[in-house]
């Protein structure tokens, strides 16, 4: 059963504040694109209202803070116009990966398949931090990156806004159950909460996701027009395991949030080891644009289905990862045969561990002969 904030028809909900706040600033989050070669397109007359895909959020001009090394794309603001204080209305759009390209290791394809939790969020103040790299997670969040469970996180958002009034609205998004997809939504923010913050776990796993923490969409005093990253995995610090399918083994004691790369774990086991990477290719990418709005009270529209098909345009690439293939050591030697005193051969082998993948190093011999002399005669 979904989550009732996932099941409302607005599933965006603004906490409670004691103090007039100024008009809110909407931002279309069409995209978080997760898995997949395609992109499924956005129509460009959105408005702050239901999106197909049924994702909602608030969120404030768009000035991200450095996410995975940087490695973000921002558009600086158009005209005069984009005072943080007149809030505008933006839409976002995003495009999906290949991931099962660029993450070929132990990709998991069963039980279960490759897929996403539902995305929860918050507009927030720089009061609040839903989740950063080096800290410690809450227990709320915790829950989320192992299990998919957001009770005990909305719970803590909740409080968050009602005490110290550091989060202005939380928003969720549905699970993308086939493990490739995209979603869309839109964002309302004001001036005193223009950070935005989320997560998505990563399914199946033991304590990995991916999310943005304290996107700043106003910068220098006026609103961002759109702003596209891309996300990598990150650890929770509350689980071991090594491999997306490995049973639960507790982190004890509990480690801090750490972005999750090519070498680190510096372990063969890891599903995200490539050696001849220096850097992983994302996991997901995700655009935010800024849409237009009058500075007037915030009211959500029906949604229009009208020509809203999904279609699939242009992919964004992503470099195919190369795996190497892996093998086993060899066995021991089998017997030396043939008649006593006469040149013979013996033959050990070994098994293909890793297939290769995407022109990685093919697998060597799997079987050897030797000249021996049999040694048993009688």
């Amino acid at each position: 059963m979904n989550p009732p904030w996932v099941d409302e028809p607005h599933p965006w909900t603004r906490l409670p504040t004691q103090e007039h706040q100024p008009d809110p600033s909407c931002f279309s989050f069409t995209g978080f694109c997760l898995w997949s070669p395609g992109c499924l397109s956005v129509p460009s007359f959105l408005r702050c209202g239901l999106l197909p895909s049924g994702l909602w959020a608030h969120s404030p001009p768009l000035t991200p803070q450095p996410l995975a090394r940087g490695r973000s794309r921002l558009a600086g603001p158009l005209g005069g116009s984009s005072q943080c204080a007149s809030p505008p209305r933006p839409r976002v759009g995003s495009g999906l990966l290949d991931v099962q390209a660029a993450f070929p290791k132990q990709f998991p394809l069963f039980r279960p398949p490759a897929q996403w939790s539902s995305l929860l969020g918050a507009s927030h103040s720089s009061d609040y931090s839903m989740w950063r790299k080096d800290a410690y997670v809450s227990n709320g969040l915790r829950d989320f990156a192992e299990r998919g469970e957001a009770w005990a996180l909305m719970k803590e958002l909740e409080a968050a806004g009602e005490k110290v009034q550091s989060v202005l609205a939380v928003f969720s998004a549905p699970a993308v159950p086939s493990g490739t997809g995209q979603t869309s939504t839109e964002l309302e923010v004001q001036p005193r909460h223009s950070l935005v913050s989320f997560v998505v776990r990563i399914v199946p796993s033991p304590d990995w996701f991916v999310g943005v923490d304290s996107l700043d969409l106003c910068e220098g005093g006026r609103w961002k027009e759109q702003a596209s990253l891309d996300l990598y995995p990150h650890d929770a610090g509350t689980d071991s395991g090594f491999t997306f399918s490995s049973p639960n083994f507790a982190t004890i004691p509990q480690d801090t949030v750490t972005e999750i790369t090519s070498s680190s774990p510096s372990h063969p086991a890891n599903s995200f080891y490539y050696p001849r990477l220096k850097s992983l290719p994302p996991m997901a990418r995700v655009t935010l644009v800024r849409l237009r709005q009058s500075p007037r009270a915030f009211v959500p529209l029906a949604p229009d289905l009208t020509n809203r098909d999904n279609e699939i345009v242009d992919s964004l690439s992503v470099p195919e990862t190369p795996l190497d293939c892996e093998v086993s050591l060899w066995s021991s030697w089998g017997l030396c045969g043939g008649p006593c005193g006469k040149l013979s051969t013996k033959r050990r082998t070994r098994y293909v561990r890793v297939q290769p993948a995407n022109h990685g190093t093919p697998c060597p011999e799997l079987e050897e002969e030797a000249e021996c002399v049999p040694d048993n005669c009688v």
